[in-house]
């Protein structure tokens, strides 16, 4: 287990933990004082009051909490959320709402889920050509019917 330095930034900000043994993410919470209710297709930035120390090697991933999304249309209006090692500042989900029903963001509630994840440094090297592979150049859809 990679030990990670974590700051409260919000008084009632709450302190991740893993849910079982097998949990990949820890979920994080909405760290607000009222309620926030986010329209359909609305776009907001939701408060976790923490700030933590990545290990430099390792990105934290926020992405929507599967149950969250699925039954309420809440999603991470980016995709996922990217934290690299050096940021420190407060960590915010990015969220969306997809459904055609406002959803109304309680404080404490788990809005996002975050795992940490090694990283590969790349270092680019321009070449002529790339090596040639069954697959080739073949993009979306060119392994299957659709």
């Amino acid at each position: 287990m990679t030990n990670v330095m974590i700051q409260k930034m919000r008084a009632c900000a709450k302190i991740p933990a893993y849910a079982t043994d097998g949990s990949a993410a820890v979920d994080l919470c909405a760290a607000i004082e009222e309620e926030i209710t986010l329209a359909p297709g609305e776009r907001r930035l939701i408060p976790t009051g923490i700030a933590i120390s990545i290990p430099k090697g390792t990105v934290a991933i926020l992405s929507a909490r599967s149950g969250l999304s699925y039954k309420k249309g809440i999603a991470a209006a980016n995709g996922i959320g990217v934290i690299d090692s050096d940021y420190r500042g407060e960590i915010f989900f990015s969220s969306v709402n997809l459904s055609n029903e406002p959803y109304t963001v309680t404080p404490g509630e788990r809005i996002c889920q975050m795992m940490l994840m090694p990283v590969f440094a790349m270092n680019f090297t321009e070449v002529a050509s790339l090596d040639e592979t069954l697959r080739g150049a073949g993009g979306f859809g060119s392994t299957g019917n659709i």
